[in-house]
Protein backbone atom coordinates (compact mmCIF):
# COMPACT_ATOMS: atom_id res chain seq x y z
CA UNK A 1 0.00 0.00 0.00
CA UNK A 2 0.92 3.20 -0.74
CA UNK A 3 1.52 6.05 1.89
CA UNK A 4 1.12 9.60 1.81
CA UNK A 5 4.70 10.48 1.50
CA UNK A 6 5.10 13.91 -0.67
CA UNK A 7 1.29 14.51 -1.61
CA UNK A 8 0.23 18.05 -1.30
CA UNK A 9 -2.60 18.98 1.28
CA UNK A 10 -4.41 21.97 0.98
CA UNK A 11 -6.20 22.98 4.81
CA UNK A 12 -8.76 25.49 5.02
CA UNK A 13 -9.27 26.02 8.43
CA UNK A 14 -12.87 26.95 9.04
CA UNK A 15 -14.37 28.85 12.50
CA UNK A 16 -15.71 26.27 14.76
CA UNK A 17 -14.63 24.72 18.16
CA UNK A 18 -13.36 21.73 16.14
CA UNK A 19 -10.73 23.97 14.43
CA UNK A 20 -8.19 23.38 16.63
CA UNK A 21 -7.81 19.88 15.54
CA UNK A 22 -6.37 20.84 12.63
CA UNK A 23 -3.40 21.18 14.27
CA UNK A 24 -3.24 17.55 14.78
CA UNK A 25 -4.18 16.41 11.54
CA UNK A 26 -1.41 19.10 10.53
CA UNK A 27 0.74 17.32 13.21
CA UNK A 28 -0.12 13.45 11.55
CA UNK A 29 0.67 15.16 7.64
CA UNK A 30 3.97 16.20 8.72
CA UNK A 31 4.91 13.36 10.58
CA UNK A 32 3.97 11.42 7.72
CA UNK A 33 5.92 13.94 5.15
CA UNK A 34 3.07 15.87 3.73
CA UNK A 35 3.40 18.87 2.54
CA UNK A 36 0.77 21.34 4.03
CA UNK A 37 -0.55 24.53 3.20
CA UNK A 38 -3.17 26.37 5.16
CA UNK A 39 -5.68 28.91 4.35
CA UNK A 40 -7.34 30.75 7.32
CA UNK A 41 -10.56 32.07 7.52
CA UNK A 42 -11.45 34.96 9.01
CA UNK A 43 -13.81 32.84 11.82
CA UNK A 44 -10.91 30.39 12.18
CA UNK A 45 -8.72 32.99 13.50
CA UNK A 46 -10.96 33.36 16.50
CA UNK A 47 -9.93 29.52 17.46
CA UNK A 48 -6.13 28.86 16.04
CA UNK A 49 -3.76 31.51 15.41
CA UNK A 50 -1.50 31.91 12.42
CA UNK A 51 1.73 31.49 14.30
CA UNK A 52 0.78 28.24 15.55
CA UNK A 53 -0.42 27.16 12.30
CA UNK A 54 2.73 28.14 10.30
CA UNK A 55 4.62 26.85 13.15
CA UNK A 56 3.88 23.38 12.11
CA UNK A 57 3.13 23.98 8.62
CA UNK A 58 6.55 25.62 7.73
CA UNK A 59 4.71 27.32 5.63
CA UNK A 60 3.01 30.88 4.94
CA UNK A 61 -0.63 30.59 6.70
CA UNK A 62 -2.66 32.33 3.85
CA UNK A 63 -5.63 34.37 5.32
CA UNK A 64 -5.99 37.60 3.11
CA UNK A 65 -7.39 37.58 -1.25
CA UNK A 66 -5.81 40.86 -1.42
CA UNK A 67 -2.48 40.35 0.15
CA UNK A 68 -0.43 43.12 -1.75
CA UNK A 69 2.92 40.47 -1.08
CA UNK A 70 1.50 37.35 -2.47
CA UNK A 71 -1.47 38.33 -5.07
CA UNK A 72 0.54 39.17 -7.55
CA UNK A 73 1.14 34.87 -7.73
CA UNK A 74 -3.04 34.72 -7.84
CA UNK A 75 -3.35 32.55 -4.80
CA UNK A 76 -6.82 31.75 -5.65
CA UNK A 77 -5.58 30.13 -8.53
CA UNK A 78 -1.92 29.08 -7.40
CA UNK A 79 -2.99 27.45 -4.05
CA UNK A 80 -5.38 25.16 -5.85
CA UNK A 81 -3.66 24.22 -8.44
CA UNK A 82 -0.39 23.27 -5.99
CA UNK A 83 -2.52 20.55 -4.26
CA UNK A 84 -3.34 17.38 -4.90
CA UNK A 85 -6.52 17.40 -2.55
CA UNK A 86 -7.89 20.33 -0.39
CA UNK A 87 -9.56 19.94 2.49
CA UNK A 88 -12.14 21.93 4.64
CA UNK A 89 -11.83 21.44 8.10
CA UNK A 90 -14.47 21.87 10.15
CA UNK A 91 -16.92 22.44 7.93
CA UNK A 92 -19.58 24.38 9.39
CA UNK A 93 -23.56 24.79 8.36
CA UNK A 94 -22.91 28.44 7.37
CA UNK A 95 -19.53 27.00 4.99
CA UNK A 96 -21.72 24.64 3.72
CA UNK A 97 -24.34 27.05 2.51
CA UNK A 98 -21.48 29.77 0.93
CA UNK A 99 -20.49 26.21 -0.90
CA UNK A 100 -23.74 25.31 -2.05
CA UNK A 101 -25.03 28.62 -3.98
CA UNK A 102 -21.37 29.70 -5.27
CA UNK A 103 -20.04 32.05 -3.37
CA UNK A 104 -16.77 33.73 -3.90
CA UNK A 105 -16.33 36.49 -0.60
CA UNK A 106 -12.96 35.67 0.26
CA UNK A 107 -9.66 33.54 -0.23
CA UNK A 108 -10.80 30.19 1.16
CA UNK A 109 -14.57 30.26 -0.86
CA UNK A 110 -12.58 31.81 -4.16
CA UNK A 111 -9.27 28.60 -3.99
CA UNK A 112 -12.67 26.04 -3.78
CA UNK A 113 -14.71 28.13 -6.69
CA UNK A 114 -11.97 27.85 -8.66
CA UNK A 115 -10.17 25.02 -7.94
CA UNK A 116 -9.68 21.91 -10.36
CA UNK A 117 -8.88 19.23 -7.44
CA UNK A 118 -11.25 17.45 -5.09
CA UNK A 119 -12.09 18.78 -2.25
CA UNK A 120 -12.84 16.90 1.35
CA UNK A 121 -15.36 18.31 3.28
CA UNK A 122 -15.40 17.75 7.24
CA UNK A 123 -18.87 18.90 8.75
CA UNK A 124 -19.30 19.66 12.76
CA UNK A 125 -21.96 21.40 14.14
CA UNK A 126 -25.00 20.87 16.45
CA UNK A 127 -26.90 18.15 15.88
CA UNK A 128 -29.83 20.23 15.48
CA UNK A 129 -28.18 22.08 12.66
CA UNK A 130 -26.75 18.98 10.96
CA UNK A 131 -30.46 17.38 10.72
CA UNK A 132 -31.78 20.46 9.97
CA UNK A 133 -33.82 20.68 6.46
CA UNK A 134 -31.69 23.73 4.80
CA UNK A 135 -28.29 21.84 6.22
CA UNK A 136 -29.35 18.54 4.37
CA UNK A 137 -30.59 20.25 1.50
CA UNK A 138 -27.23 22.00 0.85
CA UNK A 139 -25.69 18.03 1.52
CA UNK A 140 -27.34 17.20 -1.34
CA UNK A 141 -26.34 19.40 -3.42
CA UNK A 142 -22.65 19.63 -2.47
CA UNK A 143 -22.43 16.01 -2.67
CA UNK A 144 -23.90 16.51 -6.65
CA UNK A 145 -21.72 19.38 -6.95
CA UNK A 146 -18.55 16.22 -6.67
CA UNK A 147 -17.99 17.70 -2.78
CA UNK A 148 -16.35 14.68 -0.98
CA UNK A 149 -17.41 14.06 2.43
CA UNK A 150 -16.29 12.48 5.98
CA UNK A 151 -18.34 12.34 8.79
CA UNK A 152 -19.84 13.60 11.05
CA UNK A 153 -19.61 11.15 13.84
CA UNK A 154 -22.06 10.59 16.80
CA UNK A 155 -21.25 11.87 20.03
CA UNK A 156 -20.49 14.44 22.23
CA UNK A 157 -20.73 18.21 21.54
CA UNK A 158 -18.61 21.02 22.80
CA UNK A 159 -22.61 22.06 23.68
CA UNK A 160 -22.97 19.67 25.79
CA UNK A 161 -25.91 17.58 23.70
CA UNK A 162 -24.93 14.01 22.12
CA UNK A 163 -25.86 13.11 18.54
CA UNK A 164 -24.20 13.27 14.74
CA UNK A 165 -22.55 16.71 14.13
CA UNK A 166 -19.18 15.73 16.19
CA UNK A 167 -16.43 16.00 13.71
CA UNK A 168 -14.09 13.32 12.56
CA UNK A 169 -11.14 12.71 14.40
CA UNK A 170 -7.58 13.50 12.90
CA UNK A 171 -6.71 9.63 12.60
CA UNK A 172 -10.03 9.35 10.82
CA UNK A 173 -9.05 11.86 8.14
CA UNK A 174 -5.25 10.47 8.19
CA UNK A 175 -6.91 6.65 7.54
CA UNK A 176 -9.87 8.12 4.89
CA UNK A 177 -6.75 9.85 2.87
CA UNK A 178 -4.70 7.41 2.94
CA UNK A 179 -7.47 5.14 1.42
CA UNK A 180 -8.57 7.67 -0.72
CA UNK A 181 -5.08 8.06 -3.09
CA UNK A 182 -4.11 4.42 -2.14
CA UNK A 183 -6.93 3.82 -4.65
CA UNK A 184 -6.23 6.53 -6.79
CA UNK A 185 -2.93 4.88 -7.31
CA UNK A 186 -3.87 1.58 -7.57
CA UNK A 187 -6.51 2.44 -10.84
CA UNK A 188 -3.82 4.51 -12.54
CA UNK A 189 -1.46 1.67 -12.46
CA UNK A 190 -4.14 -0.57 -13.28
CA UNK A 191 -4.45 1.57 -16.67
CA UNK A 192 -8.19 0.51 -16.55
CA UNK A 193 -9.98 1.48 -19.21
CA UNK A 194 -14.39 1.61 -19.85
CA UNK A 195 -16.86 2.22 -22.47
CA UNK A 196 -20.09 3.49 -22.17
CA UNK A 197 -23.27 3.68 -24.35
CA UNK A 198 -25.81 6.67 -24.06
CA UNK A 199 -28.84 8.23 -25.37
CA UNK A 200 -31.31 6.97 -27.94
CA UNK A 201 -30.67 5.42 -31.21
CA UNK A 202 -33.06 6.72 -34.42
CA UNK A 203 -33.77 4.17 -36.99
CA UNK A 204 -35.11 5.86 -39.94
CA UNK A 205 -38.23 4.87 -41.99
CA UNK A 206 -37.06 7.73 -44.42
CA UNK A 207 -35.06 10.73 -44.60
CA UNK A 208 -36.88 12.52 -42.54
CA UNK A 209 -38.95 9.82 -39.89
CA UNK A 210 -37.41 7.82 -37.70
CA UNK A 211 -37.96 5.03 -34.66
CA UNK A 212 -36.28 6.29 -31.60
CA UNK A 213 -37.39 6.90 -27.60
CA UNK A 214 -36.96 9.99 -24.92
CA UNK A 215 -33.74 9.19 -23.52
CA UNK A 216 -32.18 12.89 -23.08
CA UNK A 217 -28.54 10.50 -22.94
CA UNK A 218 -27.79 12.21 -19.26
CA UNK A 219 -27.54 9.20 -16.94
CA UNK A 220 -24.68 7.69 -19.33
CA UNK A 221 -22.98 10.93 -19.69
CA UNK A 222 -22.70 10.98 -15.54
CA UNK A 223 -21.36 7.46 -15.32
CA UNK A 224 -18.41 8.37 -18.18
CA UNK A 225 -17.93 11.33 -16.09
CA UNK A 226 -17.62 9.66 -12.95
CA UNK A 227 -15.63 6.75 -14.43
CA UNK A 228 -13.40 9.01 -15.66
CA UNK A 229 -12.96 10.83 -12.15
CA UNK A 230 -11.63 7.89 -10.71
CA UNK A 231 -9.07 7.71 -13.11
CA UNK A 232 -10.36 5.12 -15.58
CA UNK A 233 -9.73 5.72 -18.96
CA UNK A 234 -13.11 6.37 -20.43
CA UNK A 235 -14.48 6.25 -23.65
CA UNK A 236 -18.53 7.49 -24.34
CA UNK A 237 -20.48 6.46 -27.32
CA UNK A 238 -23.36 8.39 -27.92
CA UNK A 239 -26.50 8.31 -30.09
CA UNK A 240 -28.68 11.94 -31.02
CA UNK A 241 -28.65 14.29 -27.81
CA UNK A 242 -28.73 17.41 -26.89
CA UNK A 243 -26.47 17.55 -24.54
CA UNK A 244 -23.25 19.18 -24.12
CA UNK A 245 -19.83 16.98 -23.57
CA UNK A 246 -17.14 17.83 -21.76
CA UNK A 247 -13.86 18.54 -24.17
CA UNK A 248 -11.52 16.23 -21.47
CA UNK A 249 -13.91 13.46 -22.46
CA UNK A 250 -13.48 11.17 -25.34
CA UNK A 251 -16.74 10.99 -27.55
CA UNK A 252 -18.13 9.06 -30.20
CA UNK A 253 -21.14 10.22 -31.46
CA UNK A 254 -23.15 7.61 -33.26
CA UNK A 255 -27.36 7.82 -34.59
CA UNK A 256 -28.08 4.20 -35.40
CA UNK A 257 -28.25 0.54 -33.29
CA UNK A 258 -25.52 -0.57 -35.95
CA UNK A 259 -23.18 2.02 -35.66
CA UNK A 260 -23.42 1.78 -31.67
CA UNK A 261 -22.50 -1.65 -32.07
CA UNK A 262 -19.48 -1.11 -34.74
CA UNK A 263 -18.28 1.50 -32.35
CA UNK A 264 -18.37 -1.06 -29.23
CA UNK A 265 -16.69 -3.62 -31.22
CA UNK A 266 -14.22 -1.25 -32.10
CA UNK A 267 -13.59 -0.06 -28.69
CA UNK A 268 -12.32 -3.46 -27.35
CA UNK A 269 -11.16 -4.58 -25.26
CA UNK A 270 -12.35 -2.76 -22.34
CA UNK A 271 -12.60 -4.06 -18.62
CA UNK A 272 -15.49 -1.89 -18.14
CA UNK A 273 -18.75 -1.54 -20.23
CA UNK A 274 -21.71 0.29 -18.74
CA UNK A 275 -24.90 -0.01 -21.53
CA UNK A 276 -26.89 3.25 -20.99
CA UNK A 277 -27.82 3.37 -24.01
CA UNK A 278 -31.52 3.81 -25.08
CA UNK A 279 -30.85 1.20 -28.08
CA UNK A 280 -34.10 1.19 -30.68
CA UNK A 281 -35.03 -2.22 -30.20
CA UNK A 282 -36.36 -2.50 -33.75
CA UNK A 283 -35.65 -1.10 -37.47
CA UNK A 284 -37.48 -1.15 -40.16
CA UNK A 285 -36.00 -3.38 -42.81
CA UNK A 286 -36.07 -1.43 -45.72
CA UNK A 287 -35.49 2.37 -45.33
CA UNK A 288 -37.54 4.79 -47.97
CA UNK A 289 -34.62 7.25 -50.29
CA UNK A 290 -37.41 9.65 -50.13
CA UNK A 291 -39.86 11.21 -47.91
CA UNK A 292 -42.86 8.90 -47.62
CA UNK A 293 -46.24 10.66 -49.00
CA UNK A 294 -48.81 10.60 -46.54
CA UNK A 295 -51.30 8.46 -49.09
CA UNK A 296 -48.92 6.32 -49.54
CA UNK A 297 -49.10 2.60 -49.04
CA UNK A 298 -45.97 2.14 -47.40
CA UNK A 299 -47.19 3.20 -43.83
CA UNK A 300 -49.51 -0.02 -44.05
CA UNK A 301 -46.84 -2.31 -44.85
CA UNK A 302 -43.53 -1.25 -42.51
CA UNK A 303 -41.88 -4.10 -41.98
CA UNK A 304 -39.67 -4.29 -38.88
CA UNK A 305 -36.71 -6.56 -37.89
CA UNK A 306 -34.67 -6.49 -34.49
CA UNK A 307 -31.35 -4.69 -34.04
CA UNK A 308 -28.81 -6.09 -32.18
CA UNK A 309 -28.31 -5.79 -29.05
CA UNK A 310 -25.46 -4.16 -27.62
CA UNK A 311 -25.59 -5.73 -23.72
CA UNK A 312 -26.20 -9.50 -24.79
CA UNK A 313 -23.01 -9.11 -27.08
CA UNK A 314 -20.81 -8.04 -24.95
CA UNK A 315 -22.07 -10.33 -22.04
CA UNK A 316 -21.94 -13.47 -24.05
CA UNK A 317 -18.68 -12.22 -25.46
CA UNK A 318 -15.97 -15.35 -24.63
CA UNK A 319 -13.08 -13.77 -26.73
CA UNK A 320 -13.07 -9.99 -25.17
CA UNK A 321 -15.84 -9.84 -22.47
CA UNK A 322 -15.22 -6.78 -19.99
CA UNK A 323 -14.55 -7.64 -16.61
CA UNK A 324 -17.43 -5.90 -15.52
CA UNK A 325 -20.63 -5.43 -17.58
CA UNK A 326 -23.55 -2.88 -16.50
CA UNK A 327 -27.03 -2.40 -17.88
CA UNK A 328 -29.54 -0.69 -17.51
CA UNK A 329 -32.94 -1.80 -17.54
CA UNK A 330 -35.62 1.16 -18.12
CA UNK A 331 -39.09 -0.45 -17.34
CA UNK A 332 -42.46 0.75 -17.23
CA UNK A 333 -44.23 -1.89 -14.47
CA UNK A 334 -42.82 -4.73 -12.08
CA UNK A 335 -39.40 -2.54 -12.96
CA UNK A 336 -37.42 -5.12 -9.68
CA UNK A 337 -38.69 -8.25 -10.88
CA UNK A 338 -38.60 -7.66 -15.18
CA UNK A 339 -34.70 -6.34 -14.21
CA UNK A 340 -33.99 -9.62 -12.14
CA UNK A 341 -35.07 -11.47 -15.10
CA UNK A 342 -33.00 -9.24 -17.94
CA UNK A 343 -29.54 -9.95 -15.51
CA UNK A 344 -30.52 -13.64 -15.95
CA UNK A 345 -30.90 -13.51 -19.55
CA UNK A 346 -28.29 -11.15 -20.52
CA UNK A 347 -25.25 -12.98 -18.14
CA UNK A 348 -24.25 -9.21 -16.72
CA UNK A 349 -22.74 -8.61 -13.69
CA UNK A 350 -24.63 -5.48 -12.35
CA UNK A 351 -28.59 -3.75 -13.85
CA UNK A 352 -29.50 -0.45 -12.98
CA UNK A 353 -33.36 -0.38 -12.84
CA UNK A 354 -35.09 2.26 -13.70
CA UNK A 355 -39.20 3.39 -13.63
CA UNK A 356 -39.21 5.53 -16.90
CA UNK A 357 -43.45 6.17 -16.60
CA UNK A 358 -42.62 8.66 -13.85
CA UNK A 359 -42.18 12.21 -15.79
CA UNK A 360 -40.06 13.90 -12.99
CA UNK A 361 -37.44 11.34 -13.06
CA UNK A 362 -35.97 8.90 -15.60
CA UNK A 363 -36.21 9.98 -19.17
CA UNK A 364 -35.60 13.79 -20.02
CA UNK A 365 -34.75 14.42 -16.57
CA UNK A 366 -31.80 15.80 -14.34
CA UNK A 367 -33.01 13.22 -11.91
CA UNK A 368 -33.53 9.64 -11.56
CA UNK A 369 -34.38 7.04 -9.14
CA UNK A 370 -32.47 4.14 -9.70
CA UNK A 371 -32.21 0.04 -8.13
CA UNK A 372 -28.73 -1.76 -8.43
CA UNK A 373 -29.15 -5.30 -8.87
CA UNK A 374 -26.28 -7.67 -8.62
CA UNK A 375 -26.14 -11.64 -10.04
CA UNK A 376 -27.68 -12.64 -6.65
CA UNK A 377 -30.47 -10.92 -6.64
CA UNK A 378 -29.34 -8.53 -4.24
CA UNK A 379 -30.97 -4.94 -4.64
CA UNK A 380 -29.31 -1.43 -3.55
CA UNK A 381 -32.40 1.13 -3.99
CA UNK A 382 -30.79 4.59 -4.63
CA UNK A 383 -33.40 7.57 -3.96
CA UNK A 384 -34.52 9.88 -6.24
CA UNK A 385 -32.09 12.64 -6.72
CA UNK A 386 -29.56 14.30 -9.22
CA UNK A 387 -28.61 11.84 -12.09
CA UNK A 388 -24.31 12.83 -11.36
CA UNK A 389 -25.09 11.85 -7.83
CA UNK A 390 -26.20 8.63 -8.38
CA UNK A 391 -23.52 8.11 -11.12
CA UNK A 392 -21.24 8.26 -8.82
CA UNK A 393 -22.75 6.24 -6.88
CA UNK A 394 -22.91 3.75 -9.77
CA UNK A 395 -19.22 4.25 -10.91
CA UNK A 396 -17.45 3.38 -7.36
CA UNK A 397 -19.52 0.45 -6.64
CA UNK A 398 -18.47 -0.95 -10.65
CA UNK A 399 -14.24 0.55 -9.30
CA UNK A 400 -14.59 -1.82 -6.23
CA UNK A 401 -16.44 -4.54 -7.93
CA UNK A 402 -13.45 -5.03 -10.40
CA UNK A 403 -10.88 -4.28 -8.38
CA UNK A 404 -12.23 -7.38 -5.77
CA UNK A 405 -11.99 -9.45 -9.40
CA UNK A 406 -8.78 -8.29 -10.53
CA UNK A 407 -7.48 -9.21 -6.77
CA UNK A 408 -9.60 -12.73 -7.04
CA UNK A 409 -7.72 -12.95 -10.74
CA UNK A 410 -4.46 -12.42 -9.52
Amino acid sequence: MMSLKNKKILLVIGGGISAYKALDLIRLFKKNDVDVKTILTKSGKEFVTPLSITTLTKNKTFEDIFDKNTEAEIDHIALSRWADLIIVLPTTANFMTKLSIGKAEDLATTVLLASDKEILLVPAMNVRMWFHKATQQNLKILQDYGYLFIGPEKGEMACGEYGEGKMSSPRQIFSYLKNYFDQKNLVKNKNFKALVTTGPTKEYLDPVRYISNESSGKQGYEVALALKKLGIKTKLIAGPSNLIYSKNLKIKKVTSAKEMMYEVKKSLPVDIAVCAAAVSDFKPINKSKNKIKKDASKFNNISLEKNPDILDYLSKNNKARPKIVVGFSAETENVIQNSKKKIKEKYCDLIIANDVSKKDSGFNSDYNKVSIIDKKGKVKSIPKNKKSYIANIIANIILVKLLMNDKNIN
